[in-house]
C-alpha cells in the first residue's frame, strides 16, 4: 500500500491533491475516503509552516482539477477568464493552508489532535460559506452524492455532517496504517460515527414512501440554444420560434406549471410588448408559467440591472424574483456597493444588483419559490425559501457558459444536497443542461443530458414539515467551530 512508503511531503500532498479533486463529480466520490489520509500524514509530522506550505499546494492541485471549468465560461474574453480561474483557486487554498497550519499547531501541543480534524475541517467550510466570496460550492459532501443513504443525514446537519463523516473515514484509514497506538474507548466511538449515518439513512430511506407524498406536475423545457448567440439581432426571430415551439409542447403535456431557463429571451419581459402573449397563454391555458428574464430599476437616475424570474398566473400582477447570490466578478464586483471606485473595474462581468426578496408564488392552494443559477450552491439562501413557506423549489440555469464541463454535472449534483436538506422536491430547467427534477430523498426523478434539447414533464414532491436544517441553519457546523475554538483556549491555557 502506498500508505506504508516513505514518501516525501510533496508527493504525499500531491498525491492529496490529486485524488480529491478527482472525487468530485464527474469523478469517483469513493476516492475521496481516502484521498485526504496522505495530507493528514504531512499535518501530524510537520511544522506548522511545512504544513501551511504544503496544504496549500494540494489545494491547488484538487481545485485546478476539480475547478478548472471556471476558466471555460465562453461569456467573457480568454484574460478576466483565467484571472477569475487563478483567482478562485488562490483564494480556496488559503482555507487548505489554514487547516494545515492549525493541525500541525496542535498536534505540537495536543497528542490526540487526529480526533478534531474533522472539527476543524467542517469550521473552514463554515467560514467559507459567509462574506462576499463566500463558496460552499466546494464543500466534501459534493464528492458524496452518489451515495444516497449517507446523504439523508443532511435534514439535520447540512451537507457539513457529510463532509465531517468523510474526513471521519480518511481517519480511520489513516490510523490503520500509521498509528501503532490503539486507543480503543476513542476508536469505539469513531466507529460509531462512521456507521450510525448510514443506519439512519437506511432507515429514512425505508420509511419515506412515495405515496407519503404530495405533489404537482412541472413541464421543464431545456432549449439548448448557444448563449452567445441569444443577445445577437439576427438570430432573434429564430430564437423566439424556437422558444415558443418548446412552450406549446410543454402546455400540451398539461403539467400544474411550466419552468422556462434563465434569462430565456433577449428582452426585458416585464416591460416587453411580447409580454401579453405569455399573459394571455397562461390565462387561456389556466396553467402558469414561469420565465426566467432581466429587469431593471431606477435608483437616483441611475438604471440598475437585475437577474430575474417573471411569474405569469392569470393575473396582472406577473410577480418577479430577482436573484439574491451573484457570482463575484462575473455578475459583480464584491464591495462595489461600499466602494464606488471598484464599479469602474471591467472584467467583462456583469454589473447586476442583488435582489432583497425570497419571493413565493403561488399555485393553486400552496406557495413555492424559485431561483436562479447561482442561488442553488449556497444552502443558506436556498432554505430561507422554506422557512419563508415554500412547499417546492423550482431553478432556473444558465450553466451553458460552462460548456460541457464538470461544473455543469457538478451543479445538477448540488440540487441533491439542498433537496435533502431540505426535504423537498426541486425542478431544475437549464438553458442546455443538465435539467431535471430531484425528489426529497435526492434522487433524480428525471434528467434531461446536456446538450439536448427536449421538453419533459415529471412530479414534484412537495415538503411535508420544515426541517431541522431549514429551521436552524448551519447548526451543525457552528457547534464544531465553537468546539474548535473552546480546543484552541484550553490548549493555550495548557489545561489539556
Amino acid at each position: 500500500m502506498i500508505f506504508n512508503r516513505p514518501f516525501s511531503r510533496i508527493m504525499l500532498s500531491l498525491y492529496s491533491g490529486m485524488i480529491m479533486g478527482v472525487s468530485y463529480p464527474p469523478g469517483v466520490g469513493f476516492f475521496a475516503l481516502f484521498g485526504l489520509v496522505p495530507l493528514i500524514r504531512v499535518w501530524l509530522i510537520s511544522s506548522p509552516l511545512t504544513s501551511l506550505k504544503y496544504s496549500f499546494i494540494s489545494s491547488l492541485i484538487c481545485s485546478l482539477i476539480s475547478l478548472y471549468w471556471i476558466g471555460l465560461n465562453s461569456g467573457a474574453s480568454i484574460i478576466p477568464v483565467l484571472i477569475s480561474l487563478i483567482a478562485a483557486i488562490l483564494y480556496l487554498s488559503i482555507y487548505w493552508a489554514i487547516i494545515g497550519y492549525f493541525i500541525s499547531w496542535l498536534q505540537k501541543r495536543f497528542s490526540r489532535t487526529i480526533y478534531l480534524i474533522p472539527f476543524i475541517w467542517v469550521s473552514m467550510e463554515f467560514l467559507k460559506s459567509y462574506g462576499p466570496l463566500a463558496f460552499s460550492w466546494s464543500s466534501l459532501a459534493l464528492t458524496q452524492t452518489n451515495f444516497l443513504p449517507l446523504l439523508q443525514i443532511a435534514e439535520y446537519t447540512g451537507s457539513e455532517g457529510i463532509s465531517f463523516w468523510v474526513v471521519l473515514i480518511n481517519i480511520a484509514i489513516y490510523m490503520m496504517f500509521y498509528n501503532n497506538k490503539q486507543i480503543y474507548k476513542l476508536n469505539i466511538v469513531l466507529i460509531f460515527f462512521i456507521i450510525s449515518p448510514f443506519i439512519y439513512g437506511l432507515f429514512k430511506i425505508n420509511f419515506l414512501k412515495e405515496s407519503q407524498w404530495n405533489k404537482r406536475t412541472v413541464s421543464i423545457i431545456q432549449p439548448n440554444i448557444d448563449p452567445n448567440l441569444k443577445w445577437e439581432s439576427s438570430f432573434r426571430d429564430e430564437l423566439y420560434r424556437t422558444m415558443d415551439s418548446l412552450n406549446v409542447l410543454a402546455y400540451e403535456l398539461s403539467p400544474d406549471l411550466v419552468l422556462w431557463p434563465e434569462a430565456a429571451l433577449p428582452n426585458y419581459m416585464r416591460v416587453s410588448y411580447v409580454r401579453k402573449r405569455y399573459e394571455k397563454i397562461a390565462v387561456d391555458k389556466s396553467i402558469p408559467l414561469m420565465m426566467g428574464t432581466l429587469d431593471y430599476k431606477t435608483k437616483d437616475g441611475a438604471r440598475l440591472s437585475l437577474n430575474g424570474s417573471i411569474y405569469f398566473d392569470g393575473s396582472d400582477k406577473n410577480k418577479m424574483y430577482h436573484k439574491l447570490f451573484l457570482v463575484p466578478f462575473a455578475e459583480y464586483i464584491p464591495m462595489s456597493k461600499h466602494f464606488s471606485i471598484l464599479k469602474k473595474l471591467n472584467f467583462g462581468q456583469g454589473n447586476f444588483i442583488q435582489g432583497n426578496e425570497y419571493s413565493l408564488f403561488k399555485l393553486d392552494s400552496l406557495l413555492f419559490s424559485n431561483l436562479i443559477c447561482y442561488d442553488l450552491s449556497n444552502p443558506l439562501v436556498v432554505k430561507n425559501f422554506i422557512i419563508k413557506g415554500a412547499r417546492f423549489l423550482t431553478v432556473q440555469a444558465n450553466v451553458a457558459w460552462l460548456q460541457n464541463s464538470s461544473g455543469v454535472r457538478q451543479f445538477f449534483e448540488i440540487a441533491k444536497l439542498r433537496a435533502v436538506e431540505n426535504r423537498t422536491g426541486i425542478a431544475i430547467s437549464a438553458n442546455t443542461g443538465i435539467s431535471g427534477i430531484i425528489n426529497p430523498l435526492g434522487v433524480a426523478t428525471h434528467k434531461i443530458l446536456f446538450n439536448k434539447q427536449e421538453v419533459i414533464k415529471g412530479e414534484v414532491f412537495l415538503n411535508n414539515k420544515v426541517t431541522f436544517y431549514s429551521k436552524y441553519g448551519n447548526v451543525f457546523s457552528k457547534i464544531c467551530f465553537l468546539f474548535i475554538i473552546l480546543c484552541f483556549v484550553f490548549v493555550k491555557l495548557k489545561r489539556i
